[in-house]
């Protein structure tokens, strides 16, 4: 057993306790952190990825691209705004776990309606603080994400623990994230059929906001469901998991791309377009999780450092067999029309 300690000022204290209540990470390849439990009173296994954002705590709890995840923050000092209901991606948190370096436990922010340890225990979700962070994300970004437990538990047993955690993967995570029942965001512009695969709020709300009228459909809606509402576009989704594992999502995409009808995608819905065209994907070692990424302008051929965009990238697509996909697209005059009238 490889064992981290940190030595931390710890925040919070176990109810009825004058002392912090500890907390582990446990790594599948045997390192331990050692901290102080926040949130709630609960065991998880999950992977563990890491994200960059300085800002955006909320967004990244409610994006439901980390499903069948615990995040670690890697800036800091994470809560110092508070929780602001408005900013949420969702209508929960979908992370298993949350694991950050320090807690803020006095947020100072005018719109501010509580507090991240407030949130993660009405959520039911367990972390860890007062671990080293730095040191938990080099580890990442060396072997690669690994999957991890955390626990209260101070008498684990850790040839028990590792096979589960070697063994954990997450499963059924489009459909636990993705809506129940189509619906609609009117407006007088485009038609778009937003494909939810874990769609993040705003990006139906950025279209609407653009006049387009934003028909949501659950992830297993057939194509020609969508294709009998004669949308002027369709819209593929971030989301969650393995994008192989969504086997009869990918027909149906395929199905949607033979329509002719524009498509444009981003994550998940990016690598099941990809995999539906005869492409291949494979998992990162760690994947870009975070709002402070360099992007380049392809249009203006140039780095734009200045520019941040925010990405949660698990799988990359390979794109050898690309260029009959991009005549396609040099054919398909009304696909520009309809994003540049977006802008």
């Amino acid at each position: 057993m490889r064992t981290v300690h940190v030595c931390v000022p710890s925040l919070f204290l176990a109810k009825g306790h004058g002392e912090p209540m500890k907390a582990f990470l446990i790594l599948e390849d045997g390192h331990v952190f050692t901290g102080t439990a926040i949130g709630a009173d609960k065991e998880i296994i999950s992977e563990i990825v890491f994200n960059t954002s300085m800002t955006g705590y909320l967004e990244v709890l409610t994006d439901p691209s980390y499903a069948g995840q615990a995040v670690v923050m890697t800036y800091p000092l994470i809560g110092n705004y508070g929780i602001c209901y408005e900013d949420m991606e969702s209508k929960r948190p979908w992370p298993d776990g949350y694991i950050v370096r320090e807690l803020s436990r006095m947020p100072s922010n005018f719109r501010s309606q509580g507090t991240i340890q407030e949130f993660l225990e009405k959520n039911e979700i367990p972390g860890i603080c007062g671990i080293d962070t730095r040191a938990l994300t080099q580890l990442l970004r060396e072997k690669g994400t690994m999957n991890g437990m955390i626990t209260r538990r101070e008498d684990f047993d850790l040839e028990e623990i590792l096979p589960k955690l070697k063994a954990y993967s997450p499963t059924g995570v489009v459909m636990a994230t993705t809506c129940k029942e189509r619906e609609v965001l009117p407006g007088d512009g485009y038609k778009v059929a937003l494909l939810d695969l874990g769609a993040k709020k705003n990006i139906g709300d950025s279209l609407h906001k653009r006049g387009c009228e934003v028909n949501i459909y659950p992830a297993d809606t057939k194509a020609e469901d969508i294709l009998a509402a004669n949308p002027d576009g369709i819209m593929l989704s971030n989301g969650p998991g393995d994008p192989k594992e969504c086997t009869e999502i990918i027909k149906e995409i395929k199905k949607l791309y033979d329509s002719n009808v524009p498509i444009f995608a981003i994550c998940l819905g990016h690598q099941l377009m990809a995999l539906a065209n005869g492409l291949d994907t494979h998992k990162m070692k760690y994947g870009h999780r975070g709002g402070n990424h360099p992007v380049k302008d392809l249009k203006r051929l140039l780095e734009v450092f200045a520019e941040l965009q925010t990405v949660n990238n698990w799988p990359k697509v390979t794109y050898a067999p690309l260029l009959c996909l991009l005549e396609t697209w040099k054919k398909n005059s009304k696909l520009t029309e309809v994003i540049e009238s977006l802008y």
